[in-house]
């Protein structure tokens, strides 16, 4: 008794899709992963870290989610097989907003529903998700509170200390009228920490000269400063 024995359902069926219908519904998801990432980008936070790949990933993700159901088919074994092969992939980016996993999750389902064919579905969904996306962004805009206004966005990344100083700060205060930590999180397997900081220098003090201060600091990996605005 084979496979498809037991599973009389979950084979492949003789209907096949037309290339040109095929062709149709991966254009459309491309295209409505283009707006999602439109939407995403005109949506996010100014002091938000942008990752610049974000936004072509959305798109490419909803193109490929829109292709998925045309190579599963009714089959589960293939379903089962792609299941095995999509657990190897590890993603080892800290997603640090939980909206950008919102935004993963939308293109999903409007690739999902491209390629099965449920274009009315995609549009619908695309407009309503969307549009609360938009509201929700000047809603959030208008009843945030008032931060202090910095110049700098400090990316720092420094071997983890066994004693837990941070001499880092001790320079920050002496170069900056006010500093903020804004995120950290470990990074090369927990042997070092990324440290991000909002701050404002002092007056005479340059970004260059901060970075050489902060660059003869034991411990010290990598340092980034941007520009605010």
């Amino acid at each position: 008794m084979g496979f498809e024995d037991l599973f009389p359902k979950a084979t492949p069926t003789s209907t096949d899709l037309a290339i040109d219908e095929l062709i149709k519904r991966i254009v459309l998801a491309l295209v409505l992963g283009g707006i999602v990432a439109v939407i995403y980008r005109a949506t996010q936070r100014k002091e938000a870290l942008r990752a610049p790949t974000f936004g072509s990933t959305l798109v490419m993700l909803c193109g490929l989610i829109a292709i998925l159901p045309n190579v599963i088919g009714e089959s589960a074994a293939r379903a089962f097989s792609l299941v095995g092969v999509l657990s190897i992939v590890r993603f080892r980016t800290v997603v640090e907003d939980s909206r950008d996993t919102a935004f993963v999750i939308f293109v999903v389902v409007l690739g999902m529903a491209c390629g099965l064919g449920n274009r009315d579905v995609a549009l619908i969904g695309l407009a309503f998700v969307g549009l609360t996306a938009i509201a929700l962004y000047f809603v959030n805009k208008m009843t945030e509170p008032v931060h202090v206004e910095a110049d700098w966005l400090l990316l720092l990344r420094v071997g983890i200390a066994k004693n837990g100083e941070q001499p880092w700060e001790v320079m920050l205060a002496q170069h900056c009228t006010r500093f903020t930590l804004e995120s950290t999180a470990t990074a090369k397997q927990g042997a070092a920490l990324d440290v991000v900081y909002k701050l404002r220098l002092k007056p005479g003090v340059t970004p260059m000269q901060l970075l050489n201060e902060l660059n003869r600091i034991e411990g010290v990996q990598n340092l980034e400063l941007k520009k605010q605005g």
